[in-house]
């Protein structure tokens, strides 16, 4: 198993959650809604689940053994430490070629 792309989107906000991410296997099979935590012994991975009923979360997807949650939660924290920290910029507004043309008739 590979896996062959991860997708961060960090967070803006004061809890434990700090990005939601989205890891692709083996370019065929795409996992979304994985949670980037901070706990108590520092960032983990939470698998994506879903309130029972009953009141408790179940896991969706999960990986069967340590191994394969290892290697899923250091590409998945990598990714994320590796965002940069910038604060997306408010996009320029380019004027449409009627605007243009009305500026340069005035």
């Amino acid at each position: 198993m590979e896996i062959t792309d991860v997708r961060v989107k960090k967070l803006n906000s004061d809890n434990r959650l700090k990005a939601i991410a989205a890891i692709t296997i083996d370019d065929c099979f795409v996992v979304h809604e994985l949670r980037i935590i901070d706990g108590k012994d520092g960032l983990f991975v939470a698998m994506p689940s879903r309130k029972m009923p009953n009141g408790e979360f179940k896991d969706v997807a999960h990986p069967i053994n340590q191994e394969t949650r290892n290697r899923i939660e250091g590409v998945v924290i990598e990714a994320y430490n590796n965002l940069e920290d910038e604060v997306e910029q408010p996009k320029k507004e380019v004027p449409s070629e009627d605007e243009e043309e009305t500026e340069e008739e005035a």
